[in-house]
């Protein structure tokens, strides 16, 4: 594939495809969770690439802003097909990108990087956002135009190109992508279980302003959803029930950091912690939670029946049946010479650094396969391959 072709490593030999991975034994469902990042997002269709050459493919894929997009792509496509749409979408949206090869070293790239970022700012990108006449700052008030920089009809272009949307909501693969209300702030998922999906509730998932318009969808407006929470774990982990879960929770913003040196470096960390806490936060609420219905569970079987009452009874009857969650995080971890700028750069070089990134972060984590089985034991185990070290 073109994806992994390097012009610093022209000789460079790609790795052969990952061996077939069974189905981890009492493995209920496969979930894939992507997190909003922007350019970053090239990194999921890495991680999806080395999934499907292991053979994992999802059950459940939910998503947030480019998560969103990245996610439909993927439920929106026959598993075969999947990784060419992505590789499709991805090449693209950087096709505007004159800077094919550059000079080496991290101050001559941060320069590459920020020349590229410029250029999207000014021209957008093809079959994503372009321009508005007049800059929503310029515009006047209550103008088409006026709440938003960009026009992001070519992205509703692309969706309807790319992704098969009467294969979504024939419900093969669960699908969710989150947006946030404009008017209430109220976070809500459009899941394919519950509504039809079309592209509007994509691109409404990423409409983070003040770059990108609202989406209207009947009589509401929404914005991007990572304005509220930046990853659907919390959707995916509320709707599991009593079935076990191998979940692939892709990340394209660190919790952990290095302290900053410099301005781009705060503005760049900055954002680190704002797009990423809610995803500590959401694993962290659910690990707890998850060990006090254990407890619950039993101290309520130390009970003789007689002595519950009907809705203690159907609480017991509930926990009897408690999921066992295994979580692999992958998580984003920024270069050395990437800035604050680092979401909003679709250079060609920068993305296919990206999808390379999430594939071997992929494969790395797919050769701890003690990781991905489950124990017979209720509970949540989290599992990050960069935190172990390994």
């Amino acid at each position: 594939m073109d994806i992994f072709s390097d012009p610093k490593r022209p000789h460079r030999k790609p790795l052969p495809p990952i061996s077939p991975i069974a189905r981890p034994k009492g493995c209920d469902k496969i979930g894939l969770v992507l997190q909003g990042g922007g350019a970053l997002g090239a990194y999921q269709a890495g991680v999806y690439q080395a999934l499907h050459e292991a053979g994992l493919e999802p059950d459940w894929v939910a998503g947030v802003s480019i998560g969103a997009v990245n996610a439909a792509i993927i439920a929106g496509n026959k598993p075969e097909h999947r990784v060419e749409k992505l590789e499709k979408f991805w090449m693209d949206i950087t096709a505007r990108d004159p800077y094919t090869t550059w000079f080496e070293g991290d101050s001559a790239r941060k320069l590459r990087n920020g020349l590229s970022a410029t250029q999207g700012m000014i021209f957008g990108q093809p079959g994503f956002f372009q321009p508005v006449p007049l800059s929503g700052f310029f515009a006047p008030r209550g103008a088409r135009f006026a709440t938003a920089m960009y026009d992001t009809s070519p992205l509703h272009q692309t969706l309807e190109k790319l992704v098969n949307f009467k294969l979504i909501n024939e419900g093969h693969v669960r699908f969710a992508v989150g947006a946030v209300n404009v008017e209430t702030a109220n976070f809500i998922y459009f899941d394919n279980a519950v509504r039809e999906v079309e592209p509007e509730h994509i691109m409404a998932s990423g409409a983070l302003p003040p770059g990108l318009p609202m989406i209207r969808i009947g009589r509401h407006h929404y914005w991007d959803g990572g304005l509220v929470s930046n990853t659907p774990l919390q959707h995916l982990l509320d709707n599991i029930g009593s079935k076990n879960l191998l979940a692939f929770q892709v990340d394209l913003f660190s919790a952990q950091g290095a302290i900053p040196r410099d301005m781009p470096e705060v503005l760049a960390r900055q954002k680190d912690i704002q797009y990423s806490s809610r995803t500590r936060t959401t694993t962290d609420h659910f690990l707890e939670t998850h060990e006090l219905k254990r407890l619950l569970r039993d101290a309520l079987e130390k009970l003789h029946e007689t002595d519950l009452s009907p809705e203690q009874k159907a609480t017991k009857a509930e926990l009897q049946h408690l999921p066992e969650i295994n979580i692999m995080q992958l998580i984003y971890k920024q270069k050395a010479y990437e800035g604050d700028a680092k979401d909003y750069e679709f250079s060609r070089i920068s993305m296919k650094e990206h999808w390379r990134t999430g594939y071997y972060d992929t494969r790395n984590t797919l050769t701890h396969t003690d990781w991905l089985q489950f124990s017979g034991t209720p509970g949540i185990r989290s599992f990050d391959l960069h935190r172990t070290g390994e």
